[in-house]
């Protein structure tokens, strides 16, 4: 892959990593302002399903899907509701940074998933590095689960929720496009919240009982989609443009950012020991990247040469 598409792959990334805990920020705006965390997740796929639409017909993608399509994208709409949902009941009461740096577990849990399914190899190094993430994250909880309670596991459900979405995603990214794979994902979530909302309009779930917005509130709900929308919407040119490997290490910017727009719009700071968590999360998750870039290059020469086969005859139009 050639720099001059690396490099705008990298941009692009930056982007998302500025971009996503926007749509974390205005989450966290909205359920404070007594927006209940089920109507804050409706309205993300609400707007991202009225902005992705347009966009998906001016590129000329075509809206079908084969049946086997879309068992997965339900599938994957459904994960990414219960990921939704799990966050932004965490990011309600829990600072940015705390909730997102639980939620960078998520490494961790696809390395065992892909071992566990599909039978990936992992060596002694990476579960070592896996080991001391989870200390980083039981660093971030403790002083979280003494102050907020049980609330501090739900960006857990929400670490092992994504990590699932993105093996789905992983199955069907093969023969569906990103974006139209964006776009069906957001009606499909949005007619799995609909009918919650529906059902549970005035009952005893509070966080499924919807409330008619006002002043500003409007304008979070807007910006959950459209941070929403903007930020995956880079995430996936950046993975056309540069490689995973190149762009996972960056990934983890994003905790930066999420720091930074805590300190200046809810006043707060990790203390040390929720710092000490963070650092720990970033570094054991660099060097799992770092491991698998390593495994990747050694695949190719350690696979088994094919033995010499005699030539086959030419396929006929019936074979």
């Amino acid at each position: 892959m050639s720099q001059d598409r690396i490099l705008p792959g990298i941009v692009l990334m930056l982007a998302f990593c500025v971009l996503a805990p926007l749509l974390d920020t205005c989450a966290k705006l909205a359920a404070q302002g007594g927006i209940p965390v089920g109507q804050i997740t409706t309205a993300r796929f609400l707007v991202q399903t009225l902005l992705m639409l347009p966009f998906v017909l001016a590129m000329g993608h075509s809206l079908r899907m084969s049946p086997r399509a879309l068992v997965f994208v339900i599938l994957r709409a459904l994960l990414l509701v219960i990921s939704t949902f799990t966050f932004v009941s965490g990011v309600k009461v829990m600072p940015l940074a705390d909730t997102l740096a639980i939620v960078f577990i998520e490494p961790f849990i696809l390395l065992f998933l892909g071992w566990l399914i599909f039978g990936d190899t992992i060596g002694p190094r990476r579960i070592a590095a896996a080991a001391v993430g989870f200390v980083g994250v039981l660093l971030v909880i403790q002083p979280a689960f003494d102050t907020f309670g049980l609330v501090a596991l739900w960006p857990l459900g929400t670490a092992l929720s994504f990590s699932f979405y993105m093996l789905v995603t992983r199955a069907i990214s093969a023969y569906m496009h990103p974006i139209p794979m964006q776009l069906h994902t957001s009606w499909t979530g949005l007619l799995i919240c609909l009918p919650l909302m529906v059902a549970f309009d005035g009952g005893p779930v509070a966080e499924l009982d919807p409330v008619w917005p006002m002043g500003l509130m409007w304008l979070w709900l807007l910006g959950v989609g459209v941070w929403a929308t903007a930020s995956h919407t880079c995430m996936t040119y950046a993975l056309r443009f540069a490689p995973a490997s190149t762009l996972a290490p960056l990934h983890y910017l994003e905790i930066v950012v999420a720091v930074a727009l805590g300190w200046a719009i809810f006043g707060d700071l990790p203390n040390r020991e929720t710092m000490l968590g963070i650092v720990i999360i970033v570094a054991s998750g660099l060097y799992v990247i770092h491991r698998e870039r390593i495994a990747a290059r050694q695949a190719p020469a350690q696979a088994p040469v094919p033995a010499p086969q005699s030539p086959r005859p030419a396929a006929t139009v019936e074979g």
